[in-house]
C-alpha cells in the first residue's frame, strides 16, 4: 500500500531490524474476527478459537445471520478485542466505557459484568451514539445507559464514582491503515501530536470520575509513541496513578520504556494495530456522595407493568422502573440523578403505555432468556427470512391470543402478538432485510 509522507521513515527508525516484516504485513490481508455472547441462552460451537479468550474467534459472519440479528456473535478484530480482554472488569462493577462507539468494547465489558453491576456507554458523536444503542440493544445488555456526551459533562456528574474506566481514545489510526487505507490519508508527520492534546483533555476529566483504587485502561488503535507512551508517562507524572501489568498473549509486546503495557503490531500479532496500559487510581479521596434519581410510575402504570409481568414473565428484572413519556425502562440501581445529560437509552427498554395496556419492546424481547418467559414461538430459518422482511408468519397450529417471544435457534428475537394461527410481525422497520 501507499503510505503518507514521513511514515515509513518514522517506523524504520523506531522498529529498526523489524521495519522488513513489519511493512511486509501490510500486503496481507486483515484478520477477521468476532466473540460469541454469553449472555445469550441458546449457545453454538464455532471454530478457530483465539487463544487465551473466553468468547473470541477467528472468522467472518454475516450481519443477516440468526446469529448476528439475535446478538450471539459481534464483530470485532483481534486487535481491539484485547482492550476490554486487558480490563476484565469484575461482576458488580461499575464501568465507564468513554468513547464507546460503534460498541465492541462495550459488549465486551457487558460480557464479563454478566448482567451485574452497571456499565455506562458513551459516545460524543450523536450520529454514532445511535449505532451504539442498536448493538448493545442487539446484545441483551440490561445494565447499561447510554449517554451521548463530552468528557467534562460527565464528570461534572459521575465525579469519583467508576471501578472501572476504559477510554480507546480517538488516535490517529495508524494500526489501521492495513483494514481502512483511505485512514492514511488523513495522516501527516504532526497529526500525533494533535491528536495527544485532545487525549489528555479526555484523559483528565476520566480520571476525576475514577473511585479510590478505581482502574483505568487506556488504548489507542495507532503506533505512535506521542499517543501512548508519552501519554502513558504523563499520566503518571500529572495524577495518582500507578501502572498495572497486561499478560502479553497471542504475540503482543512490551511498550517503549513500559514493559507493563502492550503494543500489537501485524507482523507479532495476528490482527491490526492496538496499544493498551491499565493504571490503578491510589487516591484515597472521598467520593462524591450519590443522590438516587427517580421517575416514578402512575398508580395505573405500575398495575399495567405488573400484570404484564405475572402473565408472560419468569423472571425478576431487578433496578430502578422509570418512565419517559409512555415508555417504561428499567435503570440500574445506584445511578446518579443523569437530567443534565444528553440521554440516548436509559436503561432496558422494557416497552411502552397504550391505551389501558403495555406493549413489551423488542429490547426487551432480545434480553430476555427464553427460560426466563413464559410463553414462546419456535421459527426455524425460513421463517426468520419471512420475519425479517417484515412478513407475517402463520403458525401449524392456532394459540392463545397474546404476547410471545419469537425464539430463533434457543435466543430471543422480540415479542410478537398471536391472533390463532397468525403471528403479527413486530420486527423494528428499520431492521428489516430480504
Amino acid at each position: 500500500m501507499d503510505f503518507p509522507l514521513g511514515f515509513k521513515e518514522k517506523y524504520e527508525k523506531l522498529l529498526g531490524s523489524e521495519a522488513a516484516d513489519f511493512w511486509a504485513a501490510f500486503d496481507e490481508e486483515p484478520i477477521a474476527a468476532f466473540r460469541t455472547n454469553p449472555l445469550k441462552e441458546g449457545q453454538q460451537d464455532f471454530p478457530d478459537t483465539i487463544p487465551h479468550t473466553d468468547w473470541g474467534h477467528y472468522g467472518k459472519v454475516s450481519g443477516r445471520s440468526p446469529e448476528h440479528v439475535t446478538g450471539l456473535v459481534y464483530s470485532q478484530e483481534p486487535a481491539a478485542q484485547m482492550v476490554a480482554q486487558a480490563a476484565a472488569p469484575a461482576k458488580g462493577m461499575k464501568v465507564l466505557d468513554l468513547a464507546a462507539a460503534p460498541g465492541g468494547k462495550s459488549t465486551h465489558l457487558l460480557s464479563f459484568l454478566d448482567n451485574t453491576g452497571l456499565l455506562v456507554a458513551n459516545e460524543i458523536s450523536s450520529k454514532r451514539a445511535k449505532i451504539l444503542a442498536e448493538n448493545l440493544e442487539r446484545f441483551g445488555a440490561r445494565n447499561a445507559v447510554i449517554t451521548n456526551e463530552s468528557a467534562d459533562r460527565l464528570a461534572a456528574v459521575f465525579q469519583g464514582y467508576f471501578d472501572l474506566i476504559v477510554l480507546d481514545a480517538p488516535c490517529s489510526g495508524e494500526g489501521m491503515f492495513r483494514k481502512q487505507p483511505e485512514a492514511a490519508q488523513y495522516w501527516t508527520p504532526d497529526y500525533p501530536a494533535s491528536c495527544a492534546r485532545l487525549q489528555r483533555e479526555i484523559l483528565t476529566d476520566a480520571v476525576k470520575m475514577l473511585a479510590p483504587g478505581g482502574q483505568l485502561l487506556y488504548s489507542t488503535c495507532t503506533w505512535a509513541p506521542e499517543e501512548n507512551e508519552e501519554m502513558v508517562a504523563w499520566l503518571l507524572q500529572e495524577f495518582p496513578l500507578e501502572l498495572q501489568e497486561i499478560p502479553k498473549i497471542n504475540g503482543m509486546t512490551e511498550g517503549i520504556g513500559f514493559p507493563q503495557t502492550a503494543r500489537m503490531y501485524p507482523h507479532h500479532f495476528r490482527g491490526e494495530g492496538q496499544f493498551a496500559a491499565k493504571f490503578r487510581f491510589t487516591c484515597d479521596h472521598t467520593c462524591k456522595k450519590i443522590k438516587p434519581f427517580r421517575h416514578r410510575l402512575t398508580a395505573q402504570q405500575q398495575q399495567l407493568w405488573q400484570d404484564f409481568q405475572k402473565k408472560h414473565l419468569k423472571a425478576d428484572l431487578t433496578g430502578d422502573l422509570q418512565t419517559f413519556g409512555d415508555h417504561l425502562y428499567l435503570l440500574p440501581a445506584g445511578l446518579p440523578d443523569m437530567s443534565k445529560l444528553r440521554i440516548v437509552r436509559n436503561g432496558l427498554h422494557l416497552g411502552q403505555f397504550k391505551k389501558n395496556r403495555f406493549e413489551p419492546s423488542f429490547a426487551l424481547g432480545l434480553a430476555l432468556k427464553p427460560s426466563e418467559v413464559k410463553k414462546c414461538v419456535k421459527i426455524d430459518r425460513q421463517d426468520f427470512q419471512k420475519y425479517a422482511a417484515g412478513e407475517t408468519l402463520v403458525l401449524p397450529q392456532s394459540l392463545a391470543n397474546g404476547w410471545y417471544q419469537l425464539v430463533l435457534e434457543g435466543n430471543g428475537l422480540g415479542f410478537a402478538k398471536v391472533t390463532g394461527t397468525t403471528l403479527k410481525n413486530f420486527f423494528p422497520k428499520g431492521l428489516r432485510f430480504r
